[in-house]
């Protein structure tokens, strides 16, 4: 059976129905219909486009203005209760009791999510040493570091032993290598554990990193919904970039002009060229041959690579 077949054939872990929610005259998510496949799943967007009002609607923490959601085969505004029993959660913000013990806090909530108590002291015990904090495990929450503190959320998320996990921002906060490990951390859980995961993000790079499909949202519309390998690659385009010219903009301006006679497709940018239009080799035949009779000189001629940024790029007319 083809991959395609496979990936057609897996259970959808949410979806959404025209979705829609407002507040007041802001609507923040515009009848959104949206699927959502096992594995990890980045929630894309800049702040203030709608991934937390959706996090909240699939956790049945808030009722649609109109349309529906499914998660997990439950409907999350009748079934709320029943679906949070079944579903982790780390939100954004920091909403840890300073004077609790990790072991303690995170006991506490998976007991909250059905857990009999003392299989609950074992899951948390077992849960902040899967995060890293099992030595820091009797600690108080509010002598924590930022990133001790948000690995302390991911761990109370998982100790229920969930199929789904919703991360809000989990890097927030992080520097560098901390957002590493904690990224590191959400693929070893996802795919060891069998563990699907939603990680909302604003930041594209990360969520390039780890994961498998994409929900893209701006300003409550969705942008994009798919398989990261269908997103984002490279493509059959080029990135010319020109430096060093004698005359600047003539010299540019000649190379776009002689590109665009022999057919080729051109973004430009500066003096930055995006190509396209034709096989890759071709084009980079093409520049090389244009740059040459205009005199110009290349500082960066490579292939073209879609990001997620390139989905929050407005349409050209």
């Amino acid at each position: 059976m083809s991959d395609a077949a496979d990936a057609d054939a897996r259970p959808v872990i949410a979806s959404t129905q025209a979705l829609t929610q407002r507040f007041g005259s802001t609507l923040a998510l515009d009848a959104l219909d949206v699927q959502i496949l096992p594995g990890v799943t980045g929630l894309v967007g800049a702040n203030g486009a709608g991934k937390t009002t959706l996090l909240n609607a699939l956790l049945g923490l808030r009722t649609p203005t109109s349309g529906s959601a499914t998660v997990l085969g439950l409907d999350p505004r009748s079934q709320g209760a029943m679906l949070r029993t079944h579903v982790g959660f780390a939100p954004e913000r920091d909403v840890l009791p300073d004077e609790m013990r990790a072991v303690d806090f995170v006991r506490h909530l998976a007991q909250v999510r059905g857990i009999p108590r003392s299989a609950a002291r074992t899951r948390a015990s077992d849960s902040l040493w899967l995060v890293g904090l099992g030595e820091e495990r009797t600690r108080t929450l509010g002598t924590m570091s930022t990133g001790q503190r948000q690995r302390v959320k991911l761990a109370q998320s998982i100790a229920a032993d969930p199929q789904l996990v919703l991360l809000d921002e989990p890097t927030a906060g992080l520097d560098p290598t901390q957002r590493s490990e904690m990224l590191s951390l959400v693929a070893e859980i996802s795919s060891e554990h069998s563990v699907s995961v939603i990680l909302s993000s604003h930041l594209l790079e990360e969520v390039e990193r780890v994961c498998d499909h994409i929900v893209a949202l701006q300003a409550g519309r969705l942008v994009a919904n798919g398989p990261m390998a269908e997103l984002v690659g490279d493509d059959e385009g080029i990135t010319l970039e020109l430096v060093d010219v004698a005359e600047p903009a003539g010299s540019v301006d000649e190379v776009e002009r002689l590109l665009r006679r022999v057919g080729v497709e051109v973004e430009r940018t500066g003096t930055t060229l995006r190509l396209g239009g034709s096989e890759r080799g071709a084009i980079s035949d093409h520049a090389r041959d244009a740059v040459a009779q205009a005199g110009a000189r290349i500082r960066r001629l490579e292939a073209r690579r879609r990001t997620l940024a390139d989905l929050f790029e407005p349409t050209a007319p």
